[in-house]
């Protein structure tokens, strides 16, 4: 009796042409589904080849900028020792203008062997990747674009600028 409402149900699931359908032979040859595999095989392989060479190139770019807010974060330490130097009293002694000094050298060399570089851009054309003007200027001898003083140094981590450049512009 069991087999009788399994055939009953089968034939309310699926219509006499959907059960024609299921019960054809596949049309695929032998030959033909080895190919298909083998295709198949060689795309899933060039996909797993290429999610691979993506995290490695992930992983390189994490080692390469992951200092990037260390960074951010000892620059206002470097920018202060340039204001030092640049604002100490008259009563300073030489010795105290010299410790500051090397302080800022040692500090710049250390960020330097981790590839950071300062943007240091006098007499450069503007350039808006490398620098944001913070003021404009007029002076007839100089050209336009021509960047007359540096207010903050920018700072590059290997070739991505981490802070531009804040610089005054020629603009005739």
């Amino acid at each position: 009796m069991s087999k009788k409402k399994d055939e009953n149900i089968n034939d309310d699931i699926h219509s006499d042409s959907e059960t024609e359908e299921l019960e054809e032979p596949n049309e695929v040859s032998g030959d033909e589904r080895i190919t298909e595999l083998e295709d198949t095989v060689l795309r899933l392989r060039a996909e797993l080849d290429n999610s691979q060479k993506r995290s490695v190139a992930e992983i390189e770019k994490a080692h390469k900028y992951g200092i990037e807010r260390l960074l951010l974060e000892l620059l206002p330490v470097v920018d202060n020792l340039e204001n030092a130097l640049n604002n100490l009293s008259e009563n300073v002694s030489e010795s105290d203008k010299e410790g500051i000094d090397l302080t800022l050298k040692s500090f710049e060399s250390a960020l330097d062997k981790f590839g950071i570089s300062p943007i240091y851009p006098i007499s450069e054309d503007f350039d808006p990747i490398n620098h944001e003007a913070v003021s404009v200027v007029k002076d007839e001898k100089h050209p336009d674009n021509k960047i007359v003083e540096v207010m903050q140094k920018g700072w590059r981590l290997h070739e991505r600028v981490i802070r531009p450049a804040r610089v005054m512009v020629i603009k005739n």
